[in-house]
């Protein structure tokens, strides 16, 4: 998270710093990241997508290839519904991944989902 009184190009700068640093420490193969529905507030989702694309610059210029994933996939993937729930995404998260409480704070348990989501599209395709 970045702070809410931190101007706008700020925020981004620290987004794409973060990233980048976390791409370094950790050499990942890939980047998942999800998709993003147009909610009530136009701003929040604006800010979301600025946001989004500082996070794909940053894995696309570190060389890494960037997967993209609708929320009703993330879902289907964990869950075996579209159209689930926050919380039953979260209870199987803590289930399949066997971790002794609900993964926390949402964000947490947003990224672990679209990371197992990635990790299963992965799987599927290397039996096709």
């Amino acid at each position: 998270h970045t702070s809410a009184d931190t101007e706008m190009p700020e925020r981004l700068k620290i987004i794409y710093q973060r990233v980048s640093d976390l791409i370094e420490q950790y050499h990942p193969d890939e980047v998942a990241v999800e998709q993003i529905y147009f909610s009530k507030n136009s701003k929040t989702a604006l800010s979301i997508s600025q946001a989004r694309g500082v996070i794909m610059l940053s894995a696309s210029l570190a060389g890494k290839k960037v997967f993209d994933y609708t929320p009703l996939e993330v879902k289907q993937a964990v869950v075996g519904y579209g159209r689930a729930e926050k919380q039953q995404v979260q209870y199987m998260l803590k289930d399949l991944l066997h971790l002794a409480e609900i993964p926390s704070p949402d964000d947490a348990a947003d990224a672990l989902a679209v990371a197992l989501c990635h990790y299963y599209s992965r799987k599927l395709k290397a039996y096709e």
